[in-house]
């Protein structure tokens, strides 16, 4: 029973914890360019703001659009329910959740995009073209990480993945995992909307993606939207920090190893943000073209761990 609050609770964290982590971002970039940046009430006041307007909405609009903010909240609060926060327990964890969690993720950008489409608009269909064109790699890339780090600790779970490698020393750690968390790495800046892949920022219609596909959108349904993607976000950064940085507790029990894990979480969450801070301030958006060559080489990465996995052999 207790297992269940923590984990329910762990849920609940990352839902709360989202918006801070995109301020941070902002922070990062405001400072980089001489302004003060938003304040860290500022990100929860526009949700609030939002979910208490009134929406436009299109005459063309059917049944997808409405019903898309609501599956791709749910869809993405799944794939948070999958994912360890602090420890090696999950709320829905399971043997096989990592393949799961690809395909949380892939339902809701599927009705993200059939909204897109479904009013009619140019920037909608130029969105989702562009979305499911990057998706098309990312999520392979995505998968054959998982795949690799699977192989290595024989577990499809995320749970066991972290069980396993939290009892390894860091040097091994690093030389079975380091192709893989580069691969996570850039599919994790693809799946954010961050630059060089996307810019968050912008409407300009030639290069945007995210935003491209939610113009039409407004009110509780955009609030919605906007959260999904701030969670969305923090799950990836919570996996390559809670899989390639793994942390034991096997000395501490209930609120002691909770209150030590959520603060190290928080050290490593925020260590990661601010390296996709640094990338996004110290790097230009790539042409849309060329876009693909980046998650071309997430691919590759990790195509060669999984190969390098193969050529080692499972672990014991």
């Amino acid at each position: 029973m207790i297992s269940i609050f923590f984990a329910c609770a762990k849920v609940l964290f990352l839902m709360a914890l989202a918006p801070l982590l995109s301020w941070f971002i902002k922070k990062m970039k405001a400072i980089s360019q001489n302004r003060v940046g938003p304040s860290p009430v500022q990100v929860y006041t526009d949700l609030w703001k939002l979910f208490h307007k009134d929406m436009v909405i299109s005459e063309a609009a059917s049944w997808i659009f409405h019903a898309m903010p609501f599956v791709l909240f749910a869809s993405v609060l799944s794939a948070a329910s999958l994912t360890p926060v602090s420890g090696a327990v999950s709320l829905f964890g399971f043997t096989g959740d990592v393949i799961v969690f690809v395909y949380l993720l892939a339902l809701g950008r599927f009705f993200l995009t059939l909204a897109a489409l479904d009013t009619g608009t140019t920037f909608g269909g130029m969105g989702s073209s562009r979305e499911m064109t990057l998706s098309s790699l990312a999520e392979p890339a995505l998968l054959l990480s998982f795949f690799s780090l699977s192989f290595r600790t024989q577990s499809l779970s995320l749970d066991g993945i972290v069980s396993y490698f939290s009892w390894q020393s860091p040097i091994q750690i690093l030389f079975f995992t380091s192709l893989a968390f580069g691969a996570l790495l850039i599919v994790t800046i693809a799946e954010s909307g961050r630059i060089p892949m996307d810019n968050p920022a912008t409407h300009l219609e030639l290069t945007m993606i995210h935003e491209a596909m939610i113009l039409e959108y407004s009110g509780r349904y955009l609030a919605l939207i906007e959260w999904s993607h701030q969670i969305k976000q923090i799950i990836f950064l919570t996996l390559l920090a809670n899989l390639f940085f793994p942390w034991n507790f096997s000395g501490m029990s209930g609120f002691a190893a909770f209150g030590v894990g959520i603060g190290l979480y928080l050290l490593k969450i925020f260590f990661l943000a601010f390296v996709i801070g640094w990338i996004e301030i110290h790097s230009a958006k790539l042409r849309l073209f060329r876009a693909p060559d980046l998650l071309a080489v997430a691919f590759v990465l990790a195509v060669l761990s999984l190969l390098g996995q193969l050529i080692i052999g499972r672990g014991v």
